[in-house]
């Protein structure tokens, strides 16, 4: 590994992907992470403040040509970690039947496959005995789920869980390790303020489990704390 190791967070233009940037830069990482607008976010004032060791990408994950875009300008750049941040929720309380088809196919796409392709696309930009990871959520566990809320959510999450596994089986001779974080319920915008977890409490714990992981390849699914969850 690089002396001065270095990330590539894709989704951080604000809540638990801005706080990730920030935490790997405060460990002294250099950072690449992307947004999805043009318009000025908390990335462009954190890079403001980290002395030329955070560069800002703009990527729409859905948008398969920026995707392209993305790892054509990235070509021949390694990083020591890689970590996809994307999601969006619904409404928790409605069933799945009255969930309509448009916002099902959006969770699926924003959550799951879009995810997936950007690991299929800048995964070969990791170092051999680097990290990948997905922000996941412990709603993804098909074993855990006994309340029926967030059906439409915990859809996407167990898909995206799914999915990821299924690259793991494709990648079993790999060295890197492979992870689905769940950070915990956060006070964000998508978490909301009833949450029960800061920013604060999360998101370096998070960090922590990662980089606690470099070096160990296969898969894992656990969550802030380093506890292991069930499919």
């Amino acid at each position: 590994m690089a002396s001065e190791p270095s990330c590539l967070i894709i989704g951080a233009s604000r809540g638990l992907g801005l706080a990730m940037a920030e935490e790997y830069l405060g460990r002294g990482w250099r950072v690449t992470a992307t947004v999805r607008g043009a318009g000025p976010t908390g990335l462009h004032a954190l890079a403001a403040r980290a002395g030329g060791r955070l560069a800002i990408e703009r990527l729409d994950i859905n948008d398969a040509d920026q995707l392209a875009a993305l790892r054509a300008r990235l070509e021949g750049q390694v990083f020591d970690q890689l970590f996809v941040n994307a999601g969006i929720a619904s409404d928790p309380a409605a069933p799945i039947g009255a969930v309509s088809t448009e916002t099902f196919v959006e969770l699926m796409v924003t959550n799951a496959l879009s995810p997936m392709r950007a690991v299929e696309a800048l995964g070969d930009l990791v170092a051999p005995e680097g990290g990948i990871g997905l922000m996941s959520s412990g709603l993804g566990s098909v074993a855990n789920n006994t309340t029926g809320m967030f059906e439409a959510y915990r859809a996407s999450k167990a898909a995206l869980n799914t999915l990821m596994r299924s690259y793991a089986a494709r990648h079993r001779d790999s060295a890197r390790s492979l992870a689905l974080v769940a950070p915990g319920w956060v006070r964000t915008d998508m978490g909301g303020p009833q949450a029960t977890l800061s920013i604060g409490e999360s998101i370096p714990r998070v960090v922590d489990q990662l980089i606690a992981r470099r070096g160990r390849p296969g898969l894992a699914f656990f969550d802030y704390t380093g506890a292991e969850l069930p499919w």
